[in-house]
Parts: C-alpha cells; sequence; structure tokens
C-alpha cells in the first residue's frame, strides 16, 4: 500500500517542484533587477547633484569676484578698506548664490593665511575632512557640521562638501581652497526611501567602508566592509551588480553601484529569504499540499498495517530499556498482551515473563555482592586492629623493662586514646584531622621506644583535615616506614604529608628504608587494577598492613582510587595515596 501511493503522488510532486522552481527563477530575476533599477536611479540622482556642485566649484573659482578677492588678498600694497571691501563683495557673492539655488547648496572660502570666509576661524585644520584633503586628497567629504557659514541655520546643519582648490588664474597660486557645501538630506531622504524588503537598508558608503551620508551603520558594519572587499576583488572592472554574501549563518543579497569620480559604492543589503519572501510562500503553498496527499495516501497503508507493526515498535523500545537496565521503565511501556493466539502476542507475552524473571536475578546477585563485599571489608578491619596491638604492646613491655615507669604512664594513656579510638565502631569513615590525631598518639610511642633513632616530619596541609577517609589507612603505612626504616644502620627518617590538590586527596609516606624489589612493586600495583581484596585475608604475612590499606582503599572507592608507589632497594620508599575528596 505504501509503495503504491508513492507511486501515484510522486509523479504530482515531481511536477510541482519543477514548475514552481522555473517560477522562484523567473520572478527572483524580476525582483533583482527592480531592485537594481531603483539604485541605478539613486546613482542617477546623485550624479546629477554632485556635477551641479563640481561645476559651482569651478564657476566660484573663475568669477571675477573671486579672482578680485584673490588679487586684493595677494597684493600687500592694498589698504585694509580694499581688502574688507573685496571681502564683502565675495561674501554677498556666495549669499546671493546660497538664496538662488533651489538645492541649499553653501560656499565658503579658506585662506591658508587668513582662515574662513565667514567666522575667521582656523579650527578647521583640526578636522577629518581637511586632514583627508590635505593628505590624501579627497575633495569630496562625508557628512559633518561646519561652524564656518552665513547663518547659524547653516552652522547647525549637516552638510557634504567638495573641496576645489583657489587658485589666481592671472599667476596660477594656490592660495587656499572652495568648500561647496550641500545638505546631508538632499541625499540622505532620498536614499531611504529606497525599499528593499521589509528591513533591507541601502547605503552609500566611501572605500574605507563609513557612510558618506551619516547613516546608522553599527549593526551592518562587518557585512558592508566584507561587502566592499568581495566588490573590490570579484567586480574589479564592473560598477554595479549583485551577489549572495553570508553573515552570522544566514544568507544576505548585496546590490551595488559604484560612483567611480567620488570613490563611493551604493551598496544595498537584505536578508534573502525576505527578499524572496512571496516567492517562498507559494513554493511552500504547491509543496505543503503535494506532502498533504502524500500523507493521507500513507496514512491508510499504514492503517492497515499498524496492528502487526505498533506491538512490535512498543516492544523494541522495551527492549532498549532492558538493555540499559531500566526493568521498571520497561515493563510500563510494555504492550499489553491481547486475547487471541497470534504470534505477536506470544512473543509479547514471552518477552515480559523474561523481564520479570531477569530483573528478579539481577537484583537478588547485587545484594549477594553488596553483602559479600561488606563481610570483606569488615574483616579486613578486624584484622588490622590485633596486628597493631601485638607491636604497641611490645612497646610498652620494653619501657616497663627499661624501668621507666613515667614513660609507661604516657604511653599507657596514649594507648588508651588509641583504643577509644579504634573502639569506635559507629562509622567506617573519619575526619583526616581524627586519623592524624591518631597518628600522633601511635608515633609518641614509637619515639619513647626508639628516640633519636627515629626522625618523623608531618606536613598537613589545613584544608584536609575536614575531609573524610577511611580509618586505620595511614596507620600502616608509618608502621612499616619506621620498621624497614630501622633495619638499616643509622636514623629512620620518615615523612608523612596530607595535601588537597585539585580534586584529589593525597596522602603521602615517605621513608629511607630497606626498600622494595621491582617484582613486589608490580605484584601490589596489580593487586590494585584486579581488585582482588579477599586474597588479603588468605595471605602469609607478607606486607600484611600494606595489602590491607590497599584492600581497603579498593572496597571503598573503586575506581576512584590510584596509588602511586616509588621504591627502589636500599634506598627507601615513597608512597602515595590518591583519595577523592569526601566530606560526609
Amino acid at each position: 500500500m505504501a509503495v503504491f501511493s508513492i507511486l501515484l503522488i510522486l509523479p504530482f510532486a515531481a511536477l510541482a517542484y519543477i514548475l514552481s522552481e522555473e517560477a522562484t527563477k523567473t520572478i527572483k530575476a524580476s525582483i533583482e533587477s527592480s531592485t537594481a533599477q531603483t539604485i541605478e536611479q539613486f546613482a542617477s540622482h546623485v550624479v546629477t547633484l554632485l556635477t551641479q556642485v563640481e561645476d559651482t566649484g569651478n564657476q566660484v573659482v573663475s568669477s571675477r569676484t573671486t579672482q578680485e578677492w584673490l588679487t586684493v588678498h595677494l597684493n600687500p600694497d592694498n589698504t585694509i578698506q580694499e581688502r574688507v571691501l573685496t571681502k564683502q563683495r565675495l561674501r554677498e557673492y556666495f549669499s546671493s548664490y546660497a538664496v538662488n539655488n533651489s538645492n541649499g547648496i553653501s560656499i565658503s572660502a579658506f585662506a591658508e593665511d587668513a582662515g574662513g570666509l565667514w567666522t575667521q576661524d582656523r579650527s578647521y585644520k583640526n578636522s577629518e575632512w581637511f586632514t583627508a584633503f590635505m593628505t590624501e586628497g579627497k575633495r569630496w567629504t562625508t557628512a559633518h557640521k561646519d561652524i564656518d557659514q552665513s547663518d547659524e541655520f547653516m552652522r547647525a546643519r549637516s552638510i557634504n562638501s567638495f573641496l576645489f582648490p583657489l587658485v589666481q588664474l592671472q599667476s596660477l597660486k594656490n592660495v587656499g581652497f572652495i568648500k561647496v557645501n550641500y545638505p546631508t538630506t538632499l541625499l540622505r531622504n532620498a536614499i531611504e526611501k529606497i525599499r528593499v524588503g521589509k528591513t533591507g537598508k541601502v547605503i552609500l558608503l566611501t572605500s574605507e567602508g563609513n557612510s558618506v551620508l551619516d547613516q546608522d551603520i553599527s549593526e551592518d558594519r562587518d557585512i558592508l566592509r566584507s561587502g566592499l572587499e568581495q566588490i573590490d576583488k570579484r567586480f574589479e572592472g564592473e560598477i554595479s551588480g549583485i551577489f549572495p554574501i553570508e553573515d552570522k549563518g544566514s544568507t544576505n543579497l548585496l546590490f551595488f553601484r559604484k560612483l567611480p569620480a567620488q570613490n563611493w559604492t551604493i551598496v544595498g543589503t537584505v536578508p534573502e529569504g525576505e527578499l524572496y519572501e512571496k516567492i517562498t510562500h507559494i513554493r511552500q503553498t504547491m509543496l505543503l499540499v503535494t506532502a498533504l496527499l502524500l500523507i493521507l495516501a500513507m496514512l491508510a497503508a499504514f492503517w492497515l498495517s499498524a496492528g502487526i507493526t505498533k506491538p512490535l515498535s512498543v516492544m523494541g523500545k522495551a527492549m532498549k530499556h532492558v538493555q540499559r537496565g531500566e526493568f521498571n521503565q520497561a515493563l510500563h511501556v510494555m504492550p499489553k498482551v491481547r486475547e487471541g493466539h497470534s504470534e505477536v502476542d506470544y512473543v509479547t507475552g514471552v518477552f515480559e515473563q523474561m523481564t520479570h524473571r531477569l530483573r528478579y536475578l539481577i537484583e537478588t546477585e547485587f545484594e549477594t555482592n553488596l553483602r559479600r563485599k561488606n563481610a570483606e571489608y569488615k574483616a579486613l578491619l578486624l584484622q588490622i586492629n590485633p596486628h597493631f596491638y601485638n607491636n604497641t604492646l611490645e612497646i610498652i613491655s620494653g619501657l616497663a623493662a627499661m624501668k621507666r615507669e613515667d614513660l609507661v604512664m604516657d604511653a599507657t594513656e596514649a594507648l588508651g586514646k588509641m583504643m577509644r579510638y579504634s573502639l569506635n565502631l559507629n562509622s567506617d569513615l573519619v575526619r583526616v584531622a581524627e586519623e592524624m590525631s591518631y597518628i600522633r598518639d601511635y608515633l609518641f610511642i614509637l619515639h619513647l621506644r626508639h628516640e633519636a633513632r627515629l626522625q618523623v616530619v608531618i606536613e598537613e596541609d589545613p584544608a584536609a583535615k575536614d575531609f573524610m577517609i577511611a580509618k586505620f589507612i595511614i596507620q600502616p603505612l608509618v608502621e612499616n616506614a619506621v620498621k624497614y626504616s630501622l633495619e638499616k644502620d643509622g636514623v629512620a627518617q620518615v615523612t608523612l604529608r596530607t595535601q588537597v590538590l585539585d580534586d584529589r586527596l593525597l596522602i603521602c609516606v615517605k621513608d629511607n628504608g630497606i626498600g622494595m624489589s621491582p617484582e613486589l612493586v608490580q605484584d601490589l600495583l596489580t593487586e590494585i587494577k584486579t581488585g582482588d581484596s579477599v586474597a588479603i585475608l588468605s595471605s602469609e604475612g607478607q606486607s600484611i598492613g600494606l595489602r590491607n590499606v590497599l584492600s581497603r582503599c579498593r572496597l571503598n572507592y573503586g575506581e576512584q582510587f590510584h596509588l602511586g608507589l616509588h621504591s627502589r632497594l636500599g634506598e627507601g620508599t615513597e608512597m602515595t595515596l590518591y583519595l577523592p575528596l569526601l566530606r560526609s
């Protein structure tokens, strides 16, 4: 049924797609042509205005009034009255031109040694347009304000200008420059009336990517500058064109028209989807109708097969839950077994029984393993106590034999504190500070026995004292370090250090003892990797304290426990326990 429906719908869908594609291409070409014509019309308007401005500059420079002023200005023998009179005539000439011009064009003259014509102010030399004119020869300025105007209204408005060298025609001497100003709004109002889509913009840009008409380009600055770079590279010999450009993950269309005389570019940008919104809507409607017909045909086909495929699909989801060990979720989504004797009902019923049985077996095995691990841990904890107390009582016996009654009392008190600590079985985890206090009592007893032969340095990180560790994992390490260091001639030097490093708690014990053989080091590291904690119960006494500690750490912390072990025969051993940071 599905294949039959597809064979009916596909030809119609292909025809609709081809027709929509061809219609889209035709309408796109029409829209692009219309937009390009609009920009071309604005470019013609700009060229006409700027040609008028340029002609004005030529007329002003060559006029009789201007040349008379230049002659008087350059002749030092002329009186002040003659200078003032010619300047006043020039002002009246400029004013009459501005009044009679319908575009609001105004004119200023700037002499190098006298400042502006209207205000004699020389601050213009600090302006950007003057710097660009003097250093780069740019005659056409961007939008700005100029105080050298005939009245306050002209000074307050934004203008663009054309700069023309002020030359005395008789001597061809450059005295300054003529500044022909035209209102920025004259072009800005025209360019802002151009509509390209809903949010598209048309901007008049300089070659550096700055706005000529003081338009807001802060949001589009990156795409405009990128577009100018592509225009220079890809359309070097062309005046106008259109091309797509990517910006922030979306495609925009960029229209451009160059103004070579001014080195300006008219650039229009619009999101491609916005420009072709109506085309896209028509195309989507045609494709939607096709899709709906296909869906209706498919629904009819799938309705006939749903009685078989739906139970199997649901059971497939249940199998995924079983695969991840989520038995409750699997039983929740399991399809209900219907009355009847179909193969689907039989498979569903058998799978449901198998899921119940599998969950029961896994839960039983988990509880058994949990009890076994708890028994192993308690056995390891009980094993370490007799081993420790036997060594401690030997120390006290030795002190009594030496008739050191005062030290026997102190040692007994320290032993009592240690016994209270060891008999507290409320928790298998203790604070690092409690374990270190226990170690200090233990080291006190050892110092009473060995005196100057034992030197112990404790470096305790204050940040580590409140973290929790397994009980009795430091004492066997210190005991081994002292024992095997005293077997060598000389002084036993033992260093005990706690430190918090990144997200780990480090407990390090270092000695100058007899060291370990490479084989023993490798065996201990292998036992850590395999996690065989039961083997310690059947050990024959070799490294029993150390193996006990490693096994208990493995039981407590699992894969989070790591061991750092560096040892050389005759030189000593450095052992570091890397434990997770636990606060409870």
